[in-house]
C-alpha cells in the first residue's frame, strides 16, 4: 500500500467560527489524529475567534483563541511535521463582530466590511501582525468569499453605485500591500473572481476568462477554487481548468460534510471527495484541504468524520481499493469501518448517497402543532431510527469513540417518538379521536425525557470537543423545544378535559415549506433553526 503523499499539501480546515471553537487540546488531538493519516497541514477557520491587540469587542463571549493559545497549537503542529495556516476572513463573514456598535463605523451591508475605510485597513493590518509574530507558516487564507451585496450599503450611500469587481480589487489590493509589509503569501477563496468571470454564477460551464479577470490577481494571491456540492467528474474537470485559467497555482478545498445539523454524511463526503481527489491529482494541484464548516450552529463533531478523513488519506496517498481501505480503518481504530458509518444514521431518511438531507435537525426541531414538515413523513419512517438507535449502541462504550455513538443513539431514540408525532397528533385531532388523543399523551410525556435524555449526552460530548461559549444556543434550542412540547402536551390534556374547545393550529393545512407537492417520504436539506421552529418572527 502506497504511504506517500501525491500532493505538497493535504489537510483539514476545522471551522471555529459557528459556535463551536475546538479546545486547544482537543486541536492537539486532532492534529495526532490526522498527522497520522498523512495530512501535514490545518487550517483553523476563525472569523473573529481570536484575540487582536487593541480590540476588546473582537471575539467578545465567542471563545476566542489567545495568542497564547495559537502559540501552543502552532509549536505542536511543527513538533507533528503539519503546517498551522491561519485562516480568517478580511472583506465578509464578519456579522458577529457587528453585534456590537464599536464596529457599526466600517460596516457596508449584513456581514461586510466598508471598503476604502482607512479603520478597516488598520484592523487587517493588526490581523496580519498577530498572525507574523504567531505562526511559522507565512501563508494566510483571507476568505474574501460570498460578499454578494459589496458595495450595496452604505458604501454605495457614500461612494455611488460602481462595478463590484473594481470595488473588489482595490481592496484586494491594499489587503496584499498590508501582507507584503509582513511577508506574507494569501490564499482566497476563488469564487467572487469567478463570479466576475461568469457574470455572477460560481459553478457556470464553459466561462471564458479574459486577459482583464486574469490580471487582477495580485502577486502574492493565490485561488481556491472551492466545491462541496458535485459528483460529476466532469464538473470538477471543467472547474479546474476553468480556475487555473485566472492564475495557475491554485488550491483546492472539498467538503467533509459536518455541516447540516447533529449527524455526519461521510458517504456524501466521500462519493465527492473521490472525484474531486482523483481530477486534482490528474492536474497536478499540489494544495488540497477539506473543510469542515459548523454552518447553523457548529452541532455536529468533526471526529464523527473519521471515515472519510481515512478515506481521503488514502486516495491522495494513491489507494482507492476500499476492500484494503476498511480493513486498515478497522485495524486501527478498532471499529469496522461501516459501523462507524452508522453515524451518518444509516438505514433511516438521513440516508440519501447522492445529495445532502438532514432530517435528523429539521424533524427534531419541527413543531408537534405547526409542524412545516409533517407532509414528508411517510409510515414507518419513524421506526427506523428506533432501528438505528439499536445498532448504535453496540459502540457507545467504545473508549475513544463510544461518545459518538451515545450522542447519535439519543438523537435516534427522540427521532423514534417525534419524527411522526406531529402527524399522528394532527390525524387524531380532525378525527375527533380522543381515545387516539389521550393515547399521544404517553408519547409526549416519553418525548420530554428522551429530549432531555439527548441533551445530556449531546452536551458531554460538546464539552469534551469545544469550549463553552455558543453552546447556550444548544440550551435554547433544546431547553426551548422540550418546553415546546410541554405545553403541546398541556393544551391536548385541556382539550381532552373540555377546557379548551379547539386547537387551532392543528386545524390549518400542512403545506409544504419548499412549495412542492405529492412529496410524502421525501428528505431534503434544511438548515435553519430559526425558520423550521416557526413562521412567525424571531
Amino acid at each position: 500500500m502506497e504511504n506517500k503523499l501525491k500532493c505538497r499539501r493535504l489537510g483539514t480546515m476545522v471551522d471555529c467560527s459557528r459556535n463551536a471553537v475546538m479546545r486547544p487540546e482537543k486541536v492537539e488531538q486532532w492534529i495526532d489524529l490526522t498527522a497520522d493519516l498523512g495530512y501535514n497541514c490545518l487550517m483553523l477557520y476563525t472569523e473573529d475567534t481570536y484575540e487582536l491587540d487593541g480590540e476588546p469587542y473582537f471575539g467578545h463571549l465567542r471563545g476566542r483563541y489567545s495568542e497564547d493559545d495559537l502559540r501552543r497549537i502552532d509549536d505542536y503542529a511543527h513538533a507533528h511535521n503539519m503546517e498551522l495556516i491561519p485562516c480568517i476572513q478580511t472583506l465578509a463573514h464578519l456579522r458577529t463582530i457587528f453585534h456590537w456598535p464599536a464596529y457599526q463605523g466600517i460596516r457596508d451591508f449584513d456581514s461586510i466590511l466598508m471598503v476604502g475605510s482607512e479603520d478597516v485597513y488598520a484592523l487587517i493590518d493588526k490581523m496580519f501582525a498577530m498572525i507574523k509574530r504567531t505562526f511559522r507558516s507565512n501563508v494566510v487564507n483571507i476568505g474574501m468569499d460570498e460578499a454578494h451585496m459589496l458595495g450595496r450599503g452604505r458604501y454605495l450611500t457614500k461612494n455611488g453605485l460602481r462595478d463590484k469587481a473594481d470595488i473588489l480589487m482595490e481592496h484586494l489590493e491594499r489587503i496584499s500591500q498590508i501582507a507584503k509589509k509582513y511577508d506574507l503569501e494569501l490564499i482566497m477563496w476563488g469564487d467572487m473572481f469567478f463570479r466576475i468571470a461568469s457574470g455572477g454564477e460560481y459553478y457556470a460551464n464553459d466561462v471564458q476568462i479574459s486577459d482583464r479577470i486574469k490580471g487582477m490577481v495580485p502577486d502574492n494571491v493565490n485561488l481556491i477554487y472551492w466545491d462541496y456540492y458535485s459528483v460529476d467528474a466532469d464538473h470538477y474537470d471543467r472547474q479546474i481548468k476553468a480556475h487555473a485559467a485566472i492564475k495557475e497555482g491554485i488550491w483546492f478545498a472539498g467538503g467533509l460534510w459536518s455541516w447540516t445539523g447533529f449527524a455526519p454524511h461521510n458517504a456524501f463526503s466521500m462519493q465527492s471527495m473521490e472525484l474531486a481527489v482523483t481530477n486534482c491529482l490528474k492536474y497536478g494541484i499540489d494544495d488540497i484541504f477539506m473543510t469542515m464548516w459548523g454552518d447553523n450552529g457548529g452541532e455536529c463533531s468533526r471526529f464523527a468524520l473519521l471515515p472519510s478523513l481515512y478515506y481521503v488519506s488514502e486516495l491522495a496517498k494513491g489507494n482507492a481499493d476500499m476492500v484494503q481501505i476498511k480493513a486498515g480503518f478497522e485495524e486501527k481504530y478498532g471499529i469496522p469501518f461501516d459501523e462507524f458509518m452508522l453515524l451518518d444514521l444509516i438505514g433511516t431518511p438521513n440516508e440519501k448517497r447522492s445529495v445532502i438531507v438532514n432530517p435528523d435537525k429539521y424533524m427534531l426541531y419541527c413543531d408537534c402543532f405547526t409542524g412545516q414538515f409533517d407532509n414528508r413523513v411517510a409510515e414507518g419512517q419513524a421506526e427506523s431510527y428506533s432501528q438505528c438507535a439499536d445498532k448504535l449502541k453496540k459502540w457507545e462504550n467504545h473508549p475513544q469513540y463510544g461518545h459518538l455513538f451515545a450522542s447519535m443513539r439519543a438523537l435516534c431514540d427522540v427521532l423514534a417518538v417525534k419524527f411522526d408525532l406531529g402527524v399522528r397528533t394532527r390525524n387524531a385531532y380532525l378525527s375527533h379521536d380522543a381515545e387516539a388523543i389521550k393515547g399521544l399523551l404517553a408519547d409526549y410525556a416519553l418525548l420530554i425525557q428522551r429530549i432531555d435524555r439527548f441533551y445530556d449526552v449531546y452536551r458531554s460530548q460538546w464539552m469534551w470537543e469545544n469550549k463553552p461559549h455558543g453552546f447556550e444556543l444548544q440550551d435554547h434550542r433544546l431547553g426551548g423545544l422540550a418546553r415546546r412540547v410541554k405545553n403541546c402536551m398541556q393544551q391536548l390534556q385541556a382539550y381532552l378535559d373540555g377546557e379548551l374547545d379547539r386547537i387551532e393550529e392543528l386545524e390549518e393545512p400542512v403545506l409544504d415549506v419548499k412549495g412542492e407537492q405529492n412529496v410524502c417520504g421525501e428528505a431534503i436539506e434544511y438548515n435553519n433553526w430559526a425558520t423550521t421552529i416557526t413562521a412567525n418572527v424571531i
